[in-house]
Protein backbone atom coordinates (compact mmCIF):
# COMPACT_ATOMS: atom_id res chain seq x y z
CA UNK A 1 0.00 0.00 0.00
CA UNK A 2 1.28 3.51 -0.66
CA UNK A 3 -0.55 6.67 -0.65
CA UNK A 4 0.61 9.95 -2.35
CA UNK A 5 -1.11 13.49 -2.90
CA UNK A 6 -2.60 12.45 -6.53
CA UNK A 7 -5.04 9.87 -4.30
CA UNK A 8 -4.87 11.59 -0.96
CA UNK A 9 -8.69 13.18 -1.67
CA UNK A 10 -10.00 9.92 -2.99
CA UNK A 11 -12.04 7.65 -0.88
CA UNK A 12 -9.77 5.05 0.52
CA UNK A 13 -10.64 1.46 -0.89
CA UNK A 14 -10.38 -1.36 1.58
CA UNK A 15 -10.78 -4.08 -1.19
CA UNK A 16 -7.33 -2.53 -2.67
CA UNK A 17 -3.58 -3.96 -1.32
CA UNK A 18 -4.99 -3.84 2.08
CA UNK A 19 -2.54 -5.58 4.59
CA UNK A 20 -5.98 -7.26 6.48
CA UNK A 21 -8.87 -6.81 4.26
CA UNK A 22 -12.24 -7.19 6.68
CA UNK A 23 -15.71 -6.48 5.96
CA UNK A 24 -16.36 -4.80 9.03
CA UNK A 25 -14.20 -1.95 7.94
CA UNK A 26 -15.74 -2.18 4.48
CA UNK A 27 -19.09 -2.06 5.93
CA UNK A 28 -18.61 1.33 8.53
CA UNK A 29 -16.56 3.49 5.45
CA UNK A 30 -19.73 2.84 3.54
CA UNK A 31 -21.99 3.71 6.16
CA UNK A 32 -19.65 6.63 6.72
CA UNK A 33 -20.01 7.57 2.89
CA UNK A 34 -23.42 7.84 3.20
CA UNK A 35 -24.35 8.88 6.41
CA UNK A 36 -26.89 12.25 5.64
CA UNK A 37 -25.59 13.57 9.67
CA UNK A 38 -22.21 13.33 8.90
CA UNK A 39 -21.95 14.89 5.16
CA UNK A 40 -23.90 17.87 7.22
CA UNK A 41 -21.17 18.04 9.89
CA UNK A 42 -18.26 17.72 7.23
CA UNK A 43 -19.70 20.70 5.56
CA UNK A 44 -20.90 22.35 8.39
CA UNK A 45 -17.44 22.00 10.60
CA UNK A 46 -15.45 24.03 7.79
CA UNK A 47 -17.07 27.31 8.19
CA UNK A 48 -15.19 28.66 11.67
CA UNK A 49 -11.83 27.44 11.09
CA UNK A 50 -11.91 28.79 7.61
CA UNK A 51 -14.53 31.65 6.59
CA UNK A 52 -14.53 33.45 10.11
CA UNK A 53 -11.14 32.61 11.54
CA UNK A 54 -8.64 32.03 8.04
CA UNK A 55 -7.83 28.76 8.88
CA UNK A 56 -7.03 26.12 6.48
CA UNK A 57 -9.43 23.70 5.20
CA UNK A 58 -11.17 21.21 8.14
CA UNK A 59 -13.79 20.18 6.06
CA UNK A 60 -14.85 17.13 3.66
CA UNK A 61 -11.49 17.40 2.03
CA UNK A 62 -9.47 17.33 5.09
CA UNK A 63 -11.23 14.73 6.39
CA UNK A 64 -11.41 12.50 3.27
CA UNK A 65 -7.13 12.88 3.00
CA UNK A 66 -6.90 11.76 6.81
CA UNK A 67 -8.72 9.02 6.98
CA UNK A 68 -6.61 7.57 3.60
CA UNK A 69 -3.49 8.20 5.12
CA UNK A 70 -4.80 7.35 8.43
CA UNK A 71 -5.86 3.79 7.19
CA UNK A 72 -2.93 3.42 4.68
CA UNK A 73 -0.64 4.15 7.70
CA UNK A 74 -1.82 1.67 10.04
CA UNK A 75 -1.80 -0.70 6.57
CA UNK A 76 1.92 0.02 6.95
CA UNK A 77 2.39 -0.71 9.95
CA UNK A 78 0.66 -3.88 10.42
CA UNK A 79 2.95 -4.80 7.55
CA UNK A 80 5.78 -3.87 9.05
CA UNK A 81 4.99 -5.97 12.55
CA UNK A 82 3.96 -3.05 15.03
CA UNK A 83 1.07 -4.93 17.06
CA UNK A 84 -1.34 -2.43 17.86
CA UNK A 85 -2.76 -1.91 21.66
CA UNK A 86 -6.34 -0.17 21.75
CA UNK A 87 -8.66 -2.52 20.81
CA UNK A 88 -6.49 -5.53 22.12
CA UNK A 89 -6.59 -4.10 25.30
CA UNK A 90 -10.58 -3.68 25.42
CA UNK A 91 -10.95 -7.79 24.51
CA UNK A 92 -12.34 -6.48 20.77
CA UNK A 93 -11.02 -8.30 17.25
CA UNK A 94 -8.03 -7.25 15.49
CA UNK A 95 -10.68 -6.55 12.48
CA UNK A 96 -12.41 -3.35 15.17
CA UNK A 97 -8.70 -1.80 14.92
CA UNK A 98 -9.02 0.00 11.71
CA UNK A 99 -13.16 0.94 12.24
CA UNK A 100 -11.81 2.86 15.61
CA UNK A 101 -9.16 4.41 13.00
CA UNK A 102 -11.59 5.08 10.77
CA UNK A 103 -14.74 6.41 12.87
CA UNK A 104 -12.12 8.69 14.95
CA UNK A 105 -10.33 10.24 11.49
CA UNK A 106 -13.79 11.04 10.22
CA UNK A 107 -15.50 12.90 13.34
CA UNK A 108 -12.23 14.36 14.92
CA UNK A 109 -12.83 17.44 14.18
CA UNK A 110 -16.58 17.98 14.08
CA UNK A 111 -16.33 20.06 16.75
CA UNK A 112 -15.44 22.73 15.03
CA UNK A 113 -19.04 23.82 14.88
CA UNK A 114 -18.90 25.28 18.29
CA UNK A 115 -15.84 26.97 17.94
CA UNK A 116 -12.29 26.25 16.35
CA UNK A 117 -10.78 26.69 19.75
CA UNK A 118 -10.61 23.84 22.17
CA UNK A 119 -12.62 21.80 19.32
CA UNK A 120 -10.87 18.30 20.33
CA UNK A 121 -13.15 18.61 23.65
CA UNK A 122 -16.20 19.90 21.66
CA UNK A 123 -15.73 17.26 19.25
CA UNK A 124 -16.37 14.74 22.07
CA UNK A 125 -20.26 14.63 23.06
CA UNK A 126 -21.17 15.34 19.37
CA UNK A 127 -18.89 12.17 18.02
CA UNK A 128 -20.38 10.04 20.90
CA UNK A 129 -24.21 10.75 19.61
CA UNK A 130 -23.29 10.09 16.22
CA UNK A 131 -21.13 6.38 17.43
CA UNK A 132 -24.13 5.70 19.40
CA UNK A 133 -26.13 5.32 16.12
CA UNK A 134 -24.07 4.15 13.94
CA UNK A 135 -22.15 1.60 16.35
CA UNK A 136 -25.76 0.22 17.41
CA UNK A 137 -25.99 -1.38 13.90
CA UNK A 138 -22.63 -3.44 13.73
CA UNK A 139 -22.01 -4.67 17.62
CA UNK A 140 -23.80 -6.00 20.34
CA UNK A 141 -23.81 -3.52 23.44
CA UNK A 142 -20.74 -4.58 25.53
CA UNK A 143 -18.37 -4.18 22.03
CA UNK A 144 -19.83 -0.94 20.90
CA UNK A 145 -19.08 0.47 24.06
CA UNK A 146 -15.64 -0.34 24.09
CA UNK A 147 -15.15 1.04 20.44
CA UNK A 148 -17.00 4.09 21.34
CA UNK A 149 -14.72 4.67 24.17
CA UNK A 150 -11.29 4.07 22.11
CA UNK A 151 -12.83 5.83 19.38
CA UNK A 152 -13.38 8.95 21.39
CA UNK A 153 -9.84 8.61 23.04
CA UNK A 154 -8.29 8.87 19.52
CA UNK A 155 -10.55 11.85 18.44
CA UNK A 156 -9.22 13.57 21.40
CA UNK A 157 -5.69 12.57 21.10
CA UNK A 158 -5.21 14.17 17.75
CA UNK A 159 -5.05 17.58 19.89
CA UNK A 160 -0.94 18.35 21.22
CA UNK A 161 -2.34 18.96 24.12
CA UNK A 162 -3.92 15.49 25.07
CA UNK A 163 -1.16 12.40 25.28
CA UNK A 164 -2.14 9.35 23.15
CA UNK A 165 -2.61 5.99 25.32
CA UNK A 166 -3.47 3.73 22.16
CA UNK A 167 -1.58 2.79 18.61
CA UNK A 168 -5.08 3.48 17.13
CA UNK A 169 -4.59 7.26 18.46
CA UNK A 170 -1.20 7.72 17.46
CA UNK A 171 -1.90 6.72 14.21
CA UNK A 172 -4.92 9.45 13.99
CA UNK A 173 -3.04 12.19 15.45
CA UNK A 174 -0.10 11.83 13.06
CA UNK A 175 -2.22 11.32 9.46
CA UNK A 176 -4.24 14.21 11.01
CA UNK A 177 -0.81 16.20 10.40
CA UNK A 178 -0.37 14.46 7.20
CA UNK A 179 -2.63 16.42 5.11
CA UNK A 180 -0.25 20.04 4.60
CA UNK A 181 -0.46 20.37 0.61
CA UNK A 182 -0.93 23.59 -1.35
CA UNK A 183 -4.68 22.74 -1.44
CA UNK A 184 -5.52 22.82 1.61
CA UNK A 185 -4.42 26.47 2.13
CA UNK A 186 -6.16 27.57 -1.16
CA UNK A 187 -8.95 29.57 0.46
CA UNK A 188 -7.23 31.66 2.90
CA UNK A 189 -4.32 32.27 0.53
CA UNK A 190 -6.82 33.66 -1.99
CA UNK A 191 -8.18 35.62 0.38
CA UNK A 192 -5.01 37.06 1.00
CA UNK A 193 -4.15 35.10 4.31
CA UNK A 194 -0.65 35.43 4.67
CA UNK A 195 -0.18 33.71 8.16
CA UNK A 196 2.90 31.14 8.68
CA UNK A 197 0.08 28.04 8.12
CA UNK A 198 -0.58 29.28 5.18
CA UNK A 199 2.60 30.18 3.62
CA UNK A 200 3.88 26.86 4.69
CA UNK A 201 1.20 24.74 3.25
CA UNK A 202 1.39 26.60 -0.07
CA UNK A 203 5.07 25.43 -0.49
CA UNK A 204 4.28 21.87 0.39
CA UNK A 205 3.89 19.96 -3.25
CA UNK A 206 3.77 16.46 -2.77
CA UNK A 207 3.57 14.04 0.86
CA UNK A 208 4.19 10.25 -0.01
CA UNK A 209 3.74 7.65 2.53
CA UNK A 210 5.64 4.22 1.68
CA UNK A 211 6.98 0.86 3.55
CA UNK A 212 10.34 2.17 4.24
CA UNK A 213 13.53 0.32 4.86
CA UNK A 214 14.53 0.85 8.41
CA UNK A 215 11.41 1.66 9.32
CA UNK A 216 7.92 0.42 8.87
CA UNK A 217 6.92 3.56 7.17
CA UNK A 218 8.33 6.26 5.23
CA UNK A 219 6.81 9.81 4.65
CA UNK A 220 8.29 11.98 2.33
CA UNK A 221 7.34 15.44 2.03
CA UNK A 222 8.53 17.47 -1.20
CA UNK A 223 8.37 21.56 -0.73
CA UNK A 224 9.12 24.17 -3.07
CA UNK A 225 10.08 26.64 -0.82
CA UNK A 226 12.16 26.51 2.91
CA UNK A 227 8.85 27.65 4.41
CA UNK A 228 7.38 24.29 4.50
CA UNK A 229 9.87 23.65 7.32
CA UNK A 230 6.99 25.01 9.54
CA UNK A 231 4.71 22.51 8.15
CA UNK A 232 6.97 19.03 9.41
CA UNK A 233 9.28 20.77 11.93
CA UNK A 234 7.13 22.22 14.09
CA UNK A 235 3.24 20.81 12.99
CA UNK A 236 3.90 17.13 12.27
CA UNK A 237 6.58 16.98 14.30
CA UNK A 238 5.01 18.17 17.64
CA UNK A 239 2.10 15.35 16.33
CA UNK A 240 4.61 12.65 16.03
CA UNK A 241 5.89 13.52 19.15
CA UNK A 242 4.16 11.01 22.03
CA UNK A 243 1.92 9.59 19.67
CA UNK A 244 3.66 6.11 19.98
CA UNK A 245 4.75 5.85 16.40
CA UNK A 246 8.62 7.91 16.85
CA UNK A 247 10.69 5.23 16.03
CA UNK A 248 8.13 2.91 13.81
CA UNK A 249 7.93 6.44 11.12
CA UNK A 250 10.84 7.80 9.26
CA UNK A 251 10.23 11.30 7.57
CA UNK A 252 12.34 13.32 5.01
CA UNK A 253 11.21 16.49 3.15
CA UNK A 254 12.97 17.65 0.20
CA UNK A 255 13.45 21.03 -1.08
CA UNK A 256 12.70 21.01 -4.64
CA UNK A 257 13.02 24.67 -5.08
CA UNK A 258 15.54 24.72 -8.33
CA UNK A 259 17.30 28.57 -8.33
CA UNK A 260 20.22 27.44 -6.52
CA UNK A 261 19.41 29.35 -3.99
CA UNK A 262 18.39 26.52 -1.81
CA UNK A 263 18.12 27.66 2.32
CA UNK A 264 16.97 23.76 2.60
CA UNK A 265 17.55 20.91 0.57
CA UNK A 266 17.08 18.02 2.78
CA UNK A 267 15.66 17.69 6.77
CA UNK A 268 15.37 14.45 8.31
CA UNK A 269 13.19 14.15 11.85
Amino acid sequence: MKDTDANAGREYDPGADRAFPDERLNEMLATLRSDSEVDAYLAAQNVNPVQRKGYNDHGCKHIEIVRNRALCLYDLLKRGGVEFDGAREQGLEQADEPVIIALAATLHDIGHVVHRDDHPYYSIPLAADILDRLLASVYDTPEAVRVKGETLHAILCHHTEETPLTLEAGVVRVADALDMEQGRSRIPYERGGRGINTLSSQAIQRVTLEAGEDRPVLVEIEMSDAAGVYQVDELLNAKLAGSGLETSVRIVAVNTHETGDQLVERIEL
